[in-house]
């Protein structure tokens, strides 16, 4: 048993209704990502800032602190690249 829809043939009315919804849920989808996208962008760039302004607030109230930090950061980076290059031979 068939349906009633499938026993007639698409008309050019019906066909340019359907991509008409289509595409109107396709504008909809990619508004909402776009959105979604833009969101989340200005949440990221809130958080880098929040952390660029911890990050400086600990570095004037400890400077010595942050120094050693720095430093200890320097020596580990180039040890482990030191090693790396030296592994590699």
């Amino acid at each position: 048993m068939t349906s009633g829809i499938l026993d007639k043939a698409p008309t050019v009315e019906d066909v340019v209704r359907e991509v008409s919804r289509l595409r109107s849920v396709v504008t909809e989808a990619v508004e909402e990502g776009v959105e979604s996208a833009v969101k989340a962008i200005k949440q990221g760039r809130s958080a880098a800032e929040d952390a660029i302004h911890d990050a400086r607030y600990t570095v004037k109230q400890k400077p010595l602190q942050a120094v050693a930090v720095v430093f200890a950061v320097g020596v580990l980076t180039g040890s482990l690249l030191g090693w790396m290059s030296t592994r590699r031979s």
